[in-house]
């Protein structure tokens, strides 16, 4: 039951950040570092934010520990000095190791660290985590659609 289970969740997290960068694909620097809406943050400062949530729930929050970032915390969030080429390497690298977590960790491991808040009280088990970042991962995609929509014009990007 498990290997389906997790198979299903799996296919829907990948689904997910697969939209992300589908939906970003083409854009150029410019475009991926200018803040469209008024809350100031950026596509390329997303896809960060979105490898950030990748490392906080399966290492941080799962396994206890994370390996440190290669540059310091900024002090804007959802904006990244740092070049697409780079932000891109981070997310993916972030998806790949969540995915090896997640491959090798049963559904009802808990985690070993705790996330502030309520939220942290909801997340029992990887589980929960994996549904979580299901959640956050689909409900940015729905924010970089938006912005994909005012920047060009696009819509329908992605592989769903």
């Amino acid at each position: 039951m498990d290997d389906s289970e997790k198979n299903a969740l799996t296919m829907f997290l990948d689904a997910q950040r697969g939209a992300v960068l589908a939906i970003l694909e083409g854009l150029d620097g410019e475009a991926l570092a200018k803040a469209v809406l008024p809350s100031g943050w950026t596509p390329l400062g997303m896809v960060e934010h979105l490898g950030y949530a990748e490392r906080h729930w399966f290492q941080e929050i799962l396994t206890g520990r994370a390996d440190p970032l290669p540059w310091p915390d900024d002090p804007e969030p959802l904006t990244t000095p740092r070049p697409p080429s780079e932000v891109f390497a981070f997310y993916q690298d972030q998806c790949e190791r969540s995915n090896a977590i997640l491959a090798s960790t049963p559904l009802s491991t808990p985690p070993l660290g705790r996330h502030p808040g309520d939220l942290g009280d909801e997340i029992t088990d990887l589980r929960r985590i994996v549904l979580h970042m299901i959640e956050e991962t689909a409900r940015h995609a729905g924010h970089l659609d938006a912005v994909r929509e005012l920047i060009d014009g696009k819509t329908g990007l992605g592989p769903r």
